[in-house]
């Protein structure tokens, strides 16, 4: 993805990440493994540090850190294991460098006294969901969207920010 304000947020994203830490909210996905779930908040430090979300996606990968299946329940009731996406590991990383990455972009906004920071597509996706596309140019209150992110730790947001998985949805400063 294409964070445009990347460079004056990291330190913002990285105390966001450590105080989640200190509270015992950072998020860990189901789909680690034992040794991800123990390695997690480490790469993502150090992707927030000096990498990327793809650098991130590419550490989960090449480590093998992410289960092959995952327990899904069925409509009929009781579970079955399925496969886990092949891009299981882009989806995690984007997903939550992204969400740090915004909280970062709110805490500079309202540092400089903003009353809004901006949707933009941050990553070109292909087939663009419509509530996606209309998000896009949308100003957004940085104090609302802060505290939406920081209550809503691996979940859905109530405003809908991040769009979810591949939504390429980021803010910018205005």
């Amino acid at each position: 993805m294409q964070y445009v304000n990347l460079s004056d947020v990291r330190g913002h994203m990285l105390s966001e990440l450590e105080n989640d830490v200190a509270t015992n909210k950072a998020y860990s996905s189901n789909r680690l493994t034992e040794q991800g779930k123990k390695t997690w908040v480490k790469l993502l430090e150090d992707a927030i540090r000096s990498h990327s979300d793809e650098w991130l996606a590419q550490q989960l990968l090449q480590q093998g850190l992410l289960l092959q299946y995952e327990s899904k329940k069925k409509p009929t009731g009781g579970f079955t294991q399925a496969k886990v996406p092949v891009n299981a590991h882009e989806m995690l990383a984007e997903g939550e460098f992204n969400r740090f990455y915004i909280r970062g972009v709110c805490i500079e906004a309202i540092s400089r006294g903003d009353d809004n920071v901006i949707v933009y597509r941050a990553k070109e996706v292909g087939n663009p969901r419509p509530e996606s596309a209309a998000k896009i140019g949308k100003r957004v209150p940085p104090r609302q969207l802060l505290e939406d992110l920081r209550n809503s730790i691996g979940t859905d947001t109530a405003l809908g920010l991040p769009q979810g998985p591949n939504s390429g949805l980021s803010v910018k400063l205005a």
